[in-house]
């Protein structure tokens, strides 16, 4: 599939009656949300999607500010604003219980939606199981790239009319795995969604994620540890952002904790190594 096909394929919907929100949906079974990553898109998923909707009804969208969805500069790209989006898709949809696959960015998403059902029995959603991607999800453990460190401070406003398909090229270089990286063609694709729309443009404001994870490292941890749906974490453990140093302090810290280390992957596992994590993430459902 091109990254053509996945646009022309998919579908948008109105938020808060102004904002596009491009998103996909096929298959058969039950509902599985894909929540994508910083600073790409749903297309993260496309080497995994056949394979999935042959086995589920799959759902994913691009976050506000990302891929082919709005990119508003006058928006607070906060993570509630997220789940915020999620939860009205999900209503717009009927879906009220499905599972999640989770990667970076959206892992964060999905610790606010555990969050807010543990916080409240009421809540409308029923999360059947979680399985996390690599992702910064405790800020202990979490190391960003020079550039998203220069991002959140005032020069962010400055560094962003720089950046170019080269800088995304070079910070991805550093992340993938050794023997998995990036081809010229995906990074071309990678940078399109990134780029569409004038989307760097929005970039500071989406990478102020990085701040909130540490003002709610504790209530996200927690969401983690006392939900009591069954969770799996496939990590790439060569990831210099959230590799096996994170994966080893998730299993320290999460009861009974269901931990996968792709011992010769970076950071993008369902890019990298898409057998390695369908073969994972099916054997953690059939253990439901």
């Amino acid at each position: 599939m091109t990254l053509q096909d996945w646009k022309n394929s998919g579908s948008y919907f109105k938020y808060k009656e102004t904002h596009q929100i491009f998103y996909k949906t096929s298959g058969t079974g039950e509902p599985l949300i894909l929540v994508h990553g910083f600073p790409t898109s749903s297309w993260d998923w496309c080497k995994i999607w056949d394979s999935l909707v042959n086995k589920y009804t799959v759902y994913t969208l691009d976050m506000m500010g990302y891929g082919f969805s709005s990119k508003p500069m006058n928006y607070k790209y906060t993570i509630a604003a997220q789940v915020d989006l999620w939860e009205a898709f999900l209503e717009e949809n009927k879906l009220h219980s499905f599972h999640i696959l989770a990667h970076d960015y959206g892992d964060t998403v999905v610790q606010e939606m555990l969050a807010r059902s543990k916080e409240n029995p009421t809540y409308g959603f029923d999360i059947k199981s979680v399985c996390f991607l690599n992702g910064g999800m405790f800020p202990e453990t979490n190391f960003p790239t020079i550039t998203q460190k220069l991002l959140l401070t005032p020069f962010g406003n400055i560094l962003k009319h720089f950046m170019g398909r080269n800088t995304l090229a070079k910070n991805f270089r550093k992340i993938f795995g050794k023997n998995t990286q990036a081809t010229d063609q995906e990074i071309d694709e990678f940078w399109e969604v990134v780029d569409y729309n004038s989307g760097k443009n929005v970039i500071p404001k989406l990478i102020k994620y990085l701040a909130e994870r540490d003002t709610y490292k504790i209530r996200w941890r927690e969401a983690i540890q006392y939900t009591k749906m069954p969770k799996r974490l496939i990590d790439g453990g060569v990831d210099p952002i959230s590799g096996k140093h994170m994966a080893d302090f998730y299993q320290e810290i999460v009861p009974k904790a269901d931990v996968v280390v792709l011992e010769e992957i970076g950071h993008y596992p369902q890019v990298e190594a898409p057998d390695e994590v369908l073969y994972h993430y099916y054997e953690f459902r059939n253990t439901m």
